[in-house]
């Protein structure tokens, strides 16, 4: 083959090639714009991303506000909920355990420690409400966060006559850090109640009576969705 055809067929060698790559690039950009950009009309699947189901129930939180009164009126309605499904803690067995695995129940999660004063005058009531509320659509989940093993912490429940609440535990003191960086924890004892999807959808600082009408009034309308 001479210069001279060399010359001839390289351009048309290099249009084949350019074709070629505007026909791939055709195909890759069909893809994306089916599978990744399209909108689709009709049913939209949900978005199965914690923080964005969470995100959602802003309406649910305020209604849940309303029924705030009276002895637990401190609790109040989440302005942005927020997902608690990866706290991680301890159950009473000492296997680690996270609020996911509670998922499909509603939930009062308290934060205490035996030093704690006001907690020591709000366990009674938290177990006199598992007693009255606990089952398989709702539950107390009562943390404690003093270190060391579990002598004192079961030592204190025994002293003050808790039946019905189990010991969860931290330790590491990691769920209230993870509260406090949501702005939700600012001392003891501190409350969140969460929802059947693990999302915060109120919370208070501080004790309340959870022994009484109002606390039944709020956790009956928690458990219902209203």
């Amino acid at each position: 083959m001479t210069d001279d055809n060399r010359t001839q067929k390289s351009p048309r060698n290099a249009s084949r090639k350019i074709i070629l790559l505007a026909g791939l690039a055709g195909i890759v950009a069909g893809a994306v714009a089916v599978y990744v950009m399209e909108r689709p009309s009709g049913n939209i699947v949900a978005s199965t991303n914690p923080s964005d189901q969470c995100a959602m129930k802003t309406d649910a939180a305020k209604k849940l506000d309303a029924v705030a009164t009276g002895a637990v009126a401190a609790m109040r309605g989440a302005d942005a909920p927020q997902s608690m499904s990866e706290l991680a803690f301890t159950a009473p067995d000492g296997k680690p355990t996270r609020l996911s695995d509670f998922k499909g129940k509603t939930l009062l999660v308290n934060l205490w420690a035996t030093w704690c004063l006001p907690c020591r005058e709000e366990m009674p009531a938290l177990d006199a409400l598992e007693t009255k509320k606990g089952g398989d659509d709702f539950q107390v989940v009562t943390i404690n966060i003093d270190t060391g093993d579990d002598e004192k912490p079961k030592a204190f429940l025994s002293e003050i006559g808790v039946k019905s609440l189990q010991l969860y535990r931290d330790v590491s003191m990691g769920v209230f850090n993870d509260l406090k960086r949501k702005n939700l924890a600012f001392g003891l004892p501190v409350t969140v109640l969460v929802d059947k999807d693990g999302c915060q959808i109120a919370a208070m600082n501080g004790p309340a009576d959870w022994s009484s009408d109002d606390a039944a009034r709020f956790i009956d309308a928690a458990i219902s969705g209203q």
